[in-house]
């Protein structure tokens, strides 16, 4: 029985002997494509080809490449586990290409390699084509549907067609796009998921598991504009994909895809940590639920390794939700402990020969996945517990359906993303308000940030119209003399006129000595002036090979086709100090923490530098210390930097850094630092794939400080420096503050940190006996507790009394409290109050609503998440502590509508 490994190989293999080149998988997070999430596809590294912004490299190309499909149209998240074959997480086995073979030859051998390399019986394949669509004008592929019986033994009953649903590929809203054909297997009739489901009939692209598809044939021959309209491409490409999920199974004649050795090596070790044992049965929670363990721990391990952080927005919240979906699922199997982290080895034991970048950030990615997990642990049993009380509620209602306001606040205060809260509604019949949740949501979304806008600019550089930029002169000068060719506007790229005033646009130039935004250093400023006008440049960019810089018409009138002179701003030189920085305090960083540091991004313009770098704790100020002393040294030896262009294999052998997830073609220009030409690059002691400006001598940069250093995610630190003037002009600011406390507080400079922390330790001491008399005869607390009993509201003979207090000390609260279970007899309490910019809760329930289920330690638990805080106590008396004041109403709020929902009020 053949091994992933060896169906992976062979595949590749296949191809390379027809010609192709094989070509790295991309990153799963798309560097420099905002139109996507993530990478979906095999043909998304490829994008700028087909539309015609690119030039391919090569005819024909081949591939396994790490996709991942949770939003948008591609998204299977709901489905894994449920069934066989789903997933998030997926490789596809792809070959392109450019202009070169078409419908043909993609469909020949995708037959030969399926039935006589991998020997599928020919019987069970059927294929599927293009069968029209009227709203876009397109007729059916008549073209494929003959080449299957031209090319292929198979019969033509067996050809077969569909709509535009099944068999017209779009990577997304707008990009390359065309028919397909697709390649189905029959499994047999013993593969039905649907027997005995009436009028259920088993087929191609029907509803049952018995017919799957195997591999798609896409033939590229349009562009979707953001229009929506269809425009025909120059050069007709092939884009091909298989799941190799499902190709496994098939070759391994596994009915699951889960029952493979892509799957089983992570299942058989969940069982270890759980000691539950997998039957690889469908409907049952327990298999369920080591399905998507295994299916969310792959995609987590190659999203992080591929740059994506949990967080609250974007990419980050998406790996969030994964990550929770797999860590609540592990309470079915009894793993209530952070344990995802631990299945990491094994995800790179099996995968990691194929993807080495996986083994490299091993480390990384168990650190962020165990500080994840811990974080959402300390939530989930409580925010199950809400989430327990909310189906009991929703239970009673017509609808049954639990209400967007508990929805929004497990997502809120626990934690939980929708769609968990959703599963487990579904498990018990019940159903979610997603259209007041989607409300809560939008309102929340309002506060926080304004709505992010769009690049108008760009929006319809859709064609192949952009010219090549040169701009080598960017290394060499900051000034050039050039043609104007033309520019960009929101209705595209003009080449004849003149250049609009008053607007931003996007001048295009022959050659430039202009730095485009790219690889975290920001893009030149300047002006482009001509005889009778000026251009202010604001910033720099590039899409594909064309430099655009952007900005306004200051004076006059530019026209297309004129000599202009480019002169970029002073800006420039200390941009350069910057960046040369950054590559030395990558390589001090590494000195002094280890080769495990790597560099997560970067920001480079000239007033600071900033550097992410994956590191697992803090850094200490002494570690610190010598980073900074490192880059110091080397700035001192003056010594010279130089860059050469040489072959990507070369610079790899000479252990030249590349920035993760970047990409690269066959030819890297290469920065060495300590090298007296590019003939001694191997000699340099910091050598880096980089495309930026630098200094050419180390001593220019003038100096080097550490401002900031800083946490940014779990297993993520970030660092800011300054060089050069600003740095100076940093320190003479700092000097002056020194001067200006020394002649306040009258002592030597040198005395200033002792003499500060002494005014600190005595203001606290002060600040101490000031709480304490202020609190002496402060308001009275218990005049305030019985103005609360007078004014509360009842639930039979039983006294709900929630309110806020003024600032008092825990033991008069207690007081207040104990008061007022005498003078109510039967009661539910609960008071707050902030104490030095902190919350503090008390409840308390007497011993007759004990009895009848209300306990203070349940409600404080549940409230206390709130303020940002937590804590607990007996049924009669509890208290909690938090740290967010501004929700201490909230809290009280929740804590009358549960003491009312429990007493029946």
């Amino acid at each position: 029985m053949l091994t992933a490994r060896e169906i992976r190989k062979s595949f590749i293999d296949f191809f390379l002997e027809r010609g192709h080149t094989f070509v790295p998988s991309s990153p799963i997070v798309p560097h420099g494509d905002e139109t996507l999430l993530f990478t979906n596809a095999g043909m998304n590294q490829f994008k700028d080809i087909f539309v015609g912004l690119t030039a391919p490299q090569w005819p024909r190309a081949a591939n396994s490449q790490k996709c991942l499909r949770v939003s948008g149209k591609h998204n299977d998240l709901e489905e894994v586990g449920k069934d066989t074959y789903h997933h998030t997480f997926f490789e596809m086995l792809g070959n392109w290409s450019f202009g070169d073979y078409f419908k043909a030859e993609a469909i020949e051998w995708a037959w030969q390699l399926l039935t006589q390399v991998w020997q599928i019986n020919p019987d069970q394949l059927w294929a599927s084509v293009f069968a029209g669509d009227e709203k876009d004008g397109l007729p059916k592929d008549e073209e494929a549907a003959r080449l299957w019986t031209k090319v292929t033994p198979i019969r033509p009953e067996r050809v077969l067609g569909f709509g535009k649903k099944d068999n017209f590929w779009e990577m997304g809203d707008t990009g390359p796009c065309g028919p397909c054909s697709e390649i189905h297997i029959d499994l047999g009739p013993e593969a039905c998921s649907m027997k005995g489901v009436p009028g259920h009939t088993c087929g191609v692209n029907g509803d049952c598991a018995r017919f799957i598809e195997l591999w798609n044939l896409v033939f590229i021959q349009y562009n979707r504009q953001p229009s929506g309209n269809l425009v025909p491409l120059a050069a007709h490409g092939v884009d091909t994909g298989a799941g190799l999920e499902r190709i496994v199974a098939v070759l391994q004649n596994k009915r699951s895809n889960y029952d493979t050795d892509l799957f089983m090596p992570i299942i058989r070790r969940t069982s270890e940590l759980c000691g539950h044992t997998y039957t690889a049965q469908l409907g049952n929670k327990t298999d369920n639920a080591f399905r998507v363990i295994a299916d969310h721990t792959r995609t987590l391990v190659f999203a992080i390794t591929d740059g994506a952080t949990p967080s609250n927005d974007g990419r980050g919240y998406v790996i969030r939700r994964i990550l929770r979906r797999a860590s609540r699922f592990g309470r079915e199997l009894d793993l209530h402990e952070p344990f995802l982290y631990r299945l990491v080895p094994v995800v790179v034991d099996m995968l990691g020969e194929a993807f080495p970048e996986i083994a490299e950030r091993a480390q990384h990615v168990t650190t962020v996945v165990e500080a994840e997990e811990a974080s959402f642990g300390r939530t989930l049993d409580r925010g199950l517990d809400i989430f327990r009380g909310a189906a009991e509620r929703a239970v009673t209602t017509p609808d049954k359906t639990i209400p967007g306001d508990d929805a929004f606040q497990l997502y809120d205060t626990y934690g939980f993303p929708l769609d968990l809260t959703q599963l487990m509604a579904q498990e018990r019949g019940l159903a979610v308000d997603t259209g007041r949740f989607a409300q809560l949501m939008d309102e929340q979304r309002q506060r926080a940030r304004a709505a992010k806008k769009s690049d108008a600019l760009l929006a319809n550089l859709t064609d192949s119209e952009l010219p090549t930029t040169d701009d080598q002169p960017k290394y060499e000068v900051d000034r050039c003399e050039s043609t104007l060719l033309g520019w960009i506007d929101p209705d595209g790229f003009k080449k004849q006129g003149q250049v609009p005033a008053g607007v931003e646009v996007g001048l295009i130039l022959d050659k430039t000595c202009f730095y485009a935004e790219s690889g975290g250093q920001v893009g030149d400023c300047g002006a482009i002036a001509a005889e009778g006008g000026r251009f202010v440049v604001e910033n720099t960019t590039k899409v594909a090979n064309c430099v655009i810089h952007r900005g306004r018409l200051a004076e006059g009138t530019l026209g297309a086709g004129q000599a202009v002179t480019a002169t970029v701003s002073k800006d420039r030189n200390a941009t350069r100090k910057n960046h040369t920085a950054t590559h030395l305090l990558q390589w001090a960083l590494q000195q002094v923490l280890g080769k495990s540091v790597t560099q997560q991004g970067s920001y480079v313009g000239p007033d600071y530098l900033r550097f992410d770098f994956t590191y697992p704790k803090a850094p200490t100020k002494e570690e610190l210390a010598k980073v900074e002393a490192l880059v110091r040294e080397k700035i001192a030896a003056d010594l010279p930097v130089t860059w050469k262009v040489m072959a990507k294999d070369d610079a790899q052998k000479l252990g030249a850094m590349a920035l993760f997830g970047e990409k690269y073609g066959d030819e890297v220009r290469v920065v060495a630092v300590g090298a007296g030409s590019e003939n001694e690059i191997d000699r340099a002691f910091s050598r880096e794939f980089c495309g930026g400006t630098h200094v050419d001598q180390l001593g220019s940069i003038g100096g080097f400080k550490i401002v900031k250093e800083e946490s940014i995610s779990a297993g993520v630190r970030r660092i800011t420096a300054m060089t050069g003037a600003a740095l100076m002009g940093y320190l003479e600011q700092a000097g002056e503050i020194v001067d200006r406390l020394a002649a306040l507080l009258q002592i030597p400079a040198d005395k200033l940190a002792d003499r500060v922390a002494q005014l600190l330790e005595d203001n606290k001491k002060l600040s101490r006996e000031l709480k304490t008399a202020s609190k002496a005869t402060g308001p009275d607390t218990l005049a305030e507790a019985r103005d609360l009993l007078d004014a509360c509201e009842k639930a039979g003979d039983s006294s709900i009394i929630v309110g806020r207090l003024a600032s008092t000390s825990i033991e008069r609260a207690r007081e207040a409290v104990d008061m007022l279970k005498k003078k109510a007899g039967s009661a539910a309490i609960v008071l707050g109050f902030e104490d030095d910019g902190k919350v503090v809760l008390l409840a308390g329930v007497t011993d007759d609503l004990v009895k009848k289920g209300l306990k203070a330690g349940d409600v404080i638990k549940e409230i206390a998440p709130i303020v940002g805080g937590g804590g607990g106590g007996r049924p009669q008396m509890a208290q909690a502590g938090g740290k967010d004041p501004a929700k201490l109403d909230d809290a009280l709020a929740q804590a009358r509508t549960l003491v009312k929902a429990k007493l029946g009020a």
